[in-house]
């Protein structure tokens, strides 16, 4: 019997980074406050969980400043589109094959 669970990616475990990687995946950009009141986190839960997808290669950050105050905003990069997706093909593959 093949390994059900073998196509997933661990680093998309958590809700929070699965949560971040379906927004970022379906728009072209977004801020941190955007994201943080979307997925209802705190800064500090948000900001590792988006270390943790920046260290992987999964998003890239945009710094700038608007007026006088930072404005961050995150992409999905292709290294993470691909990866997400593929582990999405996981999930729809694990539960085809539980049927």
């Amino acid at each position: 019997m093949k390994n059900p669970i073998e196509n997933l990616n661990k680093i998309f475990d958590s809700r929070i980074r699965l949560g971040v990687m379906s927004i970022l995946l379906v728009n072209d950009g977004i801020n941190f406050n955007d994201l943080k009141e979307m997925l209802q986190l705190t800064d500090g839960n948000l900001a590792s969980h988006l270390a943790n997808l920046e260290e992987n290669g999964f998003i890239r950050v945009h710094k700038r400043f608007v007026g006088r105050k930072t404005n961050t905003t995150y992409t999905i990069s292709r290294t993470g589109e691909r990866a997400f997706r593929d582990h999405l093909d996981g999930l729809e593959s694990m539960i085809r094959g539980m049927k």
